[in-house]
């Protein structure tokens, strides 16, 4: 029987890169990591992503996960591989924040949308026509690294409109399921307050992004938004009238 075996090659100045073979104990992975960190400042290894106990390894030998890299060259086959590595400064697995980082790197992260429900007196939503597809929607947008989904709609809502709108209470949470090439996400839709109808005269659309914006009535939200923007808006607005917060899944209770 052939013993595993694991093997560490410089490729770079100052980086190695480490592979073992299938039932290489762990704690061997990890003494070697930490060996070939003493003459250069990362380590990498690349892992099968159908290969579960390679990833294990990989982490619990102390190398964070860094990404995917699509379309690897190995043995003259065209692969993707999960790129893992640490770097020199990294702080070690045994403290709390080493194993937090450590954890950081691989747990799932799920992206979050923030927009804003306004309304005029007459109850109708303001709608924006983007300019990057067909369907209308809600302003708002993506909430960057770091950034509090409340700041982040009103930050979009300056962005695209010019307008000053500071986001009320959180009245509904859509979760959206994987769909048209993007992963899951979570849609916070904030109170944006009743407005006169006349605040459409200040929006001053951000050119790149929205063609125009202005308030519907139901039945037009239904002919120019996609069906599930349609039910969010419409659960938003039961939540609303509830005094919520709601839940939804793609806009359906």
């Amino acid at each position: 029987m052939t013993e595993a075996q694991t093997t560490v090659t410089t490729i770079a100045d100052g980086v190695a890169r480490i592979s073992w073979e299938p039932g290489e104990p762990i704690d061997v992975v990890r003494h070697e990591v930490a060996a070939a960190l003493l003459t250069h400042h990362r380590v990498e290894a690349l892992v099968d992503p159908d290969d579960a106990h390679g990833q294990r390894t990989a982490t619990w030998a102390g190398l964070h996960r860094e990404g995917t890299m699509r379309g690897v060259r190995i043995e003259g086959a065209t692969v993707d591989r999960i790129l893992y590595a640490r770097v020199a400064t990294d702080a070690p697995v045994d403290e709390p924040e080493g194993f937090r980082a450590l954890l950081n790197s691989f747990l799932p992260r799920k992206r979050a949308i923030s927009q804003m429900l306004l309304r005029d007196d007459q109850d109708r939503v303001l709608l924006c026509q983007l300019t990057y597809k067909r369907d209308w929607d809600l302003p708002g947008g993506v909430v960057e690294v770091g950034e509090s989904p409340r700041l982040a709609v009103s930050r979009e809502v300056k962005e695209e409109l010019a307008l000053s709108v500071p986001a009320g209470r959180l009245i509904l949470t859509d979760w959206l399921p994987a769909w048209g090439g993007w992963d899951d996400a979570v849609c916070l839709v904030f109170d944006g307050g009743t407005h006169d109808a006349s605040i459409v005269d200040a929006i001053v659309p951000e050119a790149r992004e929205i063609r125009s914006a202005e308030f519907c009535t139901l039945d037009q939200i239904r002919a120019r938004a996609a069906d599930f923007t349609t039910r969010r808006i419409e659960a938003a607005l039961v939540a609303a009238r509830e005094g919520g917060p709601g839940y939804s899944e793609s806009g359906r209770a």
